[in-house]
């Protein structure tokens, strides 16, 4: 294989999710995502992997719940509207603590929307996947080789700590083509997976993989102890960029396609000699908290650019500690965010 590789961000995702392992893969056709079912249905064959239509978001997301519960890397994707008809399986996944990764190539909303790129799912994604106390890994790539890069990683991440991982991106980086490397990648170690609904072979007592608890005292226990797992999570993964951090007055944030016009509009402003930074979220669970604080004890403002009514703002609110005023730069509807758009809110805000 050449050093690299030109290829649609959707077609990096399913690319890294094989170098990952993952041999079983489960979706529905929707827009703007496409390309990684189509990918998948005739690279997982030429390795003896399973690709499998199914018959709805809510079938594909439970046949993978099946597959991870026997121990196998499996994976869904979907775009907005089908990744909330998953909420239940994900719920249920994470009652059973079951490793996963699911990608979602955001689209406009609500309802049935657009085909064209947004990101207000921020909220499904790192608040409200499901119902229950439970959390997802939520990693938001800010270019194609990001969109290999992370989903490689997502996979080790899930297992490690047995939950769900989102690969959350947009239409813009999923239609988008890039050079992309494919380098291997060393396989660190992982805890056996013990649970597993596999056969025994009469060395074990059978595994149940489960999510009902009738006892409120038992159910109580396990929260508590996936809730401690969480916090480890939140102390170990928080990864984040900074650009032009450095002496900045005003500092923006933002993710995803939006970073891409975030960091454009730095350029520019620097060269009017403004002091002007960018610190991108690479997790938005866990979020970046402490680089966030860190950031608001020298800066004046925080400028938060999305292309949603604002939802990432109130993360970037409780991370700062209300210390600093945060504005909102945002477009919506399918509109991509253009670099002038945020020269011209940070001119307001200086």
């Amino acid at each position: 294989m050449p050093d690299k590789v030109l290829m649609k961000g959707n077609e990096a995702i399913a690319e890294a999710a094989v170098a990952a392992g993952c041999r079983h893969y489960f979706g529905y056709p929707i827009t703007p995502q496409n390309e990684i079912g189509a990918y998948m249905s005739k690279r997982l064959p030429q390795i003896g992997g399973v690709f499998l239509q199914a018959e709805s978001e809510i079938a594909a997301i439970n046949m993978v719940l099946g597959a991870s519960a026997a121990g196998k890397r499996a994976m869904t994707t979907s775009s907005s509207p089908g990744v909330a008809l998953k909420g239940e399986g994900l719920s249920y996944m994470a009652g059973c603590d079951l490793p996963a990764v699911v990608a979602n190539v955001q689209r406009g909303g609500p309802g049935l929307g657009s085909i064209q790129p947004s990101q207000a799912d921020y909220f499904l994604a790192t608040r409200s996947a499901g119902h229950g106390d439970f959390r997802m890994i939520t990693l938001a790539p800010g270019g194609v080789q990001e969109m290999f890069d992370l989903t490689y990683e997502a996979f080790w991440l899930a297992d490690r700590y047995r939950v769900a991982c989102m690969i959350l991106t947009d239409g813009v980086l999923g239609q988008m083509m890039e050079p992309v490397a494919f380098y291997a990648k060393p396989e660190r170690e992982l805890p056996a997976k013990d649970w597993a609904v596999t056969g025994t072979g009469g060395k074990r007592g059978n595994n149940v993989v489960n999510s009902l608890f009738m006892e409120p005292e038992e159910l109580e226990r396990v929260n508590l102890e996936r809730y401690a797992r969480y916090g480890q999570i939140e102390e170990d993964e928080p990864r984040h960029e900074q650009y032009m951090t450095e002496g900045a007055e005003i500092i923006v944030t933002a993710y995803g396609a939006a970073s891409r016009a975030a960091k454009n509009a730095v350029d520019a402003l620097r060269g009017e000699g403004a002091k002007v930074g960018l610190i991108r979220p690479v997790t938005l669970w866990p979020f970046p908290k402490k680089a966030f604080l860190n950031l608001a004890k020298s800066a004046k403002a925080f400028l938060t650019v999305e292309m949603s009514m604002g939802q990432m703002i109130d993360d970037v609110r409780l991370s700062i500690e209300c210390l600093r005023p945060v504005t909102l730069c945002s477009r919506v509807g399918g509109v991509v965010l253009q670099p002038g758009d945020i020269i011209e809110k940070v001119r307001e805000l200086l």
